[in-house]
């Protein structure tokens, strides 16, 4: 049965998500339940994700961000800072999403989305959402700030510079692949009008990095989890009103952006996760008939697809790997975190990917088409790794 909901919950995401992401996640996440879980235990995962709140404190901050997006829109801000970024369209696009990944924050994917929509005015929707998600997340495999790594690193007894070391062959082929198959296909350069402006440039990052920035400050100075997040994005979209030169229509950017729909998919997301954390498929999956390395970086995958997390998966693999084995040696390491890390890329409750789709409305199935084939490639080696080392 547990494999069974498995599936049904995918095929409810990709069924109900082309009318409304948010109701299919939610869908996804009860039908799991149904087919894993006890009544009772599932209408006690239901409570928890609405009582919780750090998820109701995330959701709000996940409603505000297509608003700032909109009026940094709307205040010419956006037009302002893609004129006086000063290279070409292809590496506009990426270094926008790369930018917002450096200074990682829950949905963070919808900060760089505006830039990306407006300096990639001729690409494709899919296309610029593949994009916006793969050079995000992409620097974030081998940044020692990254809480999933430092983690990671923490249960398996390895320092988090020295893992990250071993990381970066995995980061180089995940990058040549994000130009073969994303950054090629994008020409020419952002038409420029006038000379280049400092402040054209300066107070739009300002707008945009004060969100993960005071996100970042506050969550380790004050240790306020997801109301860091809320203060980090109603301060940027407070500077963007204040220091915008157009009159801004909130009423009217709320009706075009729709920020419920974001919030409620932050929701669906956790309610999606809380449901796989009390039902047995941790256990199943840990429980397939394979090598130890070969099941930790299927299973870890599998997990991270299915979950949408990098944590929650490396909490299970990490521990089942090292039991059976002992210690995790900074290669193996590498190999399993990978896996975990790209079925976390391509998860269709990972909540950038789910955002993405949303904000450039873009079909989830048709995101993960873009995505699938640098994933697999990774995949290939990752496993290809594993058959080597497992000898």
């Amino acid at each position: 049965m547990v494999w069974l909901g498995f599936a049904a919950s995918l095929a409810t995401i990709l069924v109900i998500s082309k009318k409304n992401l948010a109701l299919g996640i939610i869908s996804a996440a009860v039908v799991l339940g149904l087919f894993t879980l006890p009544g009772k235990i599932l209408i006690e995962q239901i409570i928890r994700t609405a009582t919780d709140t750090s998820v109701v404190l995330l959701a709000l901050a996940m409603g505000i961000v297509p608003l700032l997006g909109g009026a940094m829109k709307a205040g010419g801000q956006i037009d302002s800072l893609v004129a006086n970024l000063r290279i070409p369209r292809r590496y506009l696009l990426a270094v926008s999403a790369a930018l917002m990944g450096l200074l990682p924050m829950p949905g963070g994917a919808l900060l760089s989305a505006p830039i990306l929509e407006k300096g990639g005015e001729t690409v494709p929707p899919d296309l610029i959402g593949a994009i916006n998600n793969w050079f995000r997340h992409l620097f974030i495999l081998i940044y020692p700030l990254s809480p999933a790594l430092i983690v990671s690193a923490q249960i398996t007894g390895l320092d988090v510079y020295h893992a990250a070391l071993y990381l970066l062959p995995g980061f180089a082929l995940a990058l040549a692949l994000g130009y073969f198959f994303f950054l090629r296909r994008v020409n020419g350069r952002v038409a420029n009008q006038g000379s280049f402006s400092l402040s054209g440039l300066s107070i739009p990052l300002l707008v945009i990095l004060s969100a993960p920035a005071l996100d970042f400050i506050l969550k380790r100075l004050f240790n306020i989890g997801s109301l860091a997040t809320l203060i980090g994005v109603t301060t940027a979209l407070a500077l963007s009103m204040l220091l915008s030169r157009n009159k801004i229509d909130m009423i009217d950017i709320a009706k075009r952006m729709k920020p419920w729909n974001f919030a409620f998919i932050i929701v669906g997301m956790f309610l999606y996760l809380y449901i796989f954390q009390a039902s047995p498929a941790g256990a199943k999956i840990a429980a397939l008939p394979l090598p130890p390395l070969i099941l930790a970086v299927t299973a870890g995958f599998a997990l991270s697809l299915l979950t949408g997390r990098v944590q929650l998966p490396a909490s299970i693999i990490f521990p089942m790997y090292m039991g059976a084995v002992g210690a995790v040696t900074a290669p193996i390491f590498a190999v399993i975190y990978m896996a975990v890390y790209f079925g976390y890329i391509i998860s269709p409750v990972h909540p950038c990917l789910v955002v993405t789709c949303e904000y450039f409305r873009v079909p989830i199935r048709a995101m993960i088409f873009r995505l699938a084939a640098p994933t697999l490639v990774v995949l290939a080696f990752v496993l290809g790794f594993s058959f080597l080392f497992a000898q």
